[in-house]
């Protein structure tokens, strides 16, 4: 890497190149070309345009400022080198020039950084205009997605005070697999075997689990035990579940217009999925009031629905779903609104993300009913820590509880024959 002036000269350069190319290309014509040949084109072009201006580069820096340039018309700029990382697991910009990524379950410090401030607010424009949606100072905040399924927030002045920053939460290079997990020790066998099987059996399955724990993974994960034969509807935020289905509908909430007006929360869609004639519900993530009528749905013939939630245990996450049923304003009493939550949930999955990095499934839990005024959990599978060894990994062991679920029988029911042993089995994580 060269010195900073030697990197600003080369930024500088790269800059004039751009205003040149962009006043040479046509970008209607070019739009209709197929993308390989239009990208031959604009190569060809700015290989013209170096030739020209007979700046003296390296064949090294004349291929970079190509690539660079390429990204810029084509893809995301700065972003492209780390978006084609399948290691790079998140992007987080905080200002044009001080952008971390994650890799391996570790935040670090990336060398890219844009122009300024407009060159990141355009790319954040970019992204965000390719669904549908606008930022700008009456609208400051934005959710949008990339092609690949990766989830975007965006945020710019007035409310970002260093100038625009964003953030991008990555679907990774394709969708993991139950066998990917239990490679990674995110997960013993057994505890995959069950989950899995509950839901085929269309028991309702809450996963619950702190920002970038896996939550997502594990509900697009569990959503491929869905026999074909259902249809299944999806309610997102922002949609970024990846789900493999032939009667699959999809829908995601929409932001107000200029005006304040024309928003639709999750609630709406909620309400008028159930219209929709779907076996099953599931909802990217619980966070509103929204919550009871997911409640209702779950109780009313919509089994083996599923929803994510932000809690760090599965007790938690009950005690959410009852302060987000007191957010729609409904006059029930607490008794009532716990019964509602035991009679529609059966299994609670707990998804830990690790001080090492990694996502581990900390426990299974099982909702048994009330018990006086209280709603009463039982654990199935847990994890338990045992240390952290000299190179940081987390150690522990996968358990059973040795208790068998009372939901078994309703997994026999379904066809599902599980192994006697599933539940006396541990795994070490070393």
């Amino acid at each position: 890497m060269g010195t900073f002036t030697e990197l600003l000269d080369i930024e500088k350069y790269k800059t004039e190149i751009h205003r040149t190319l962009i006043s040479k290309l046509d970008l209607e014509k070019l739009s209709r070309v197929e993308s390989q040949q239009a990208r031959r084109v604009v190569g060809n072009l700015i290989e013209e345009i170096i030739r020209s201006q007979g700046t003296p580069l390296s064949f090294e820096e004349q291929a970079r400022v190509q690539s660079d340039l390429l990204d810029e018309v084509f893809g995301l700029g700065p972003l492209e080198p780390l978006l084609r990382d399948p290691k790079v697991s998140d992007i987080l910009i905080n200002s044009k020039d001080t952008v971390f990524i994650e890799r391996g379950g570790k935040l670090q410090k990336a060398d890219a950084r844009f122009r300024d401030d407009r060159h990141l607010l355009q790319i954040i424009d970019r992204i965000v205009s390719r669904v549908g949606r606008r930022i700008d100072e009456s609208s400051p905040m934005v959710d949008a997605r990339l092609p690949d399924g990766s989830r975007v927030n965006a945020i710019i002045p007035p409310l970002a005070l260093d100038g625009p920053s964003m953030s991008i939460r990555r679907q990774g290079g394709g969708p993991v697999d139950a066998g990917r997990l239990v490679q990674l020790k995110s997960i013993s066998k057994e505890m995959m075997m069950l989950i899995e099987a509950a839901a085929r059996a269309r028991l309702t399955i809450l996963i619950s689990g702190g920002t970038g724990a896996g939550k997502t993974t594990l509900l697009n994960i569990l959503s491929r035990n869905i026999p074909q034969g259902e249809r299944i509807i999806t309610i997102e935020d922002a949609a970024e579940l990846q789900l493999v289905h032939d009667n699959l509908v999809r829908l995601e909430t929409r932001p107000p217009n200029v005006e304040g007006q024309g928003a639709i929360r999750q609630r709406q869609l909620l309400i008028n999925c159930l219209r929709m004639r779907p076996d099953r519900i599931i909802l990217g993530e619980v966070r509103g009031e929204e919550a009871f009528d997911m409640l209702q749905a779950m109780n009313t013939g919509h089994e083996g629905s599923m929803a994510t939630i932000h809690a760090n245990t599965p007790r938690d996450a009950l005690i959410r779903l009852e302060s987000m049923v007191a957010m729609g304003g409904l006059t029930l009493t607490e008794r009532t609104v716990r019964q509602q939550i035991a009679s529609a949930l059966d299994i609670v999955v707990q998804v830990t993300r690790m001080s090492d990095g990694s996502r581990k499934i900390v426990s299974i839990s099982e909702i048994t009913g009330m018990e006086e005024n209280i709603i009463s959990m039982q654990d199935i599978f847990t994890f338990e820590r045992k240390g952290i060894a000299t190179d940081g990994r987390v150690l522990g062991t996968f358990k059973p509880t040795r208790i068998r679920p009372r939901f078994l029988e309703k997994i026999r029911l379904a066809g599902i024959d599980l192994p006697a042993n599933l539940f006396e089995t541990s795994l070490d994580v070393e």
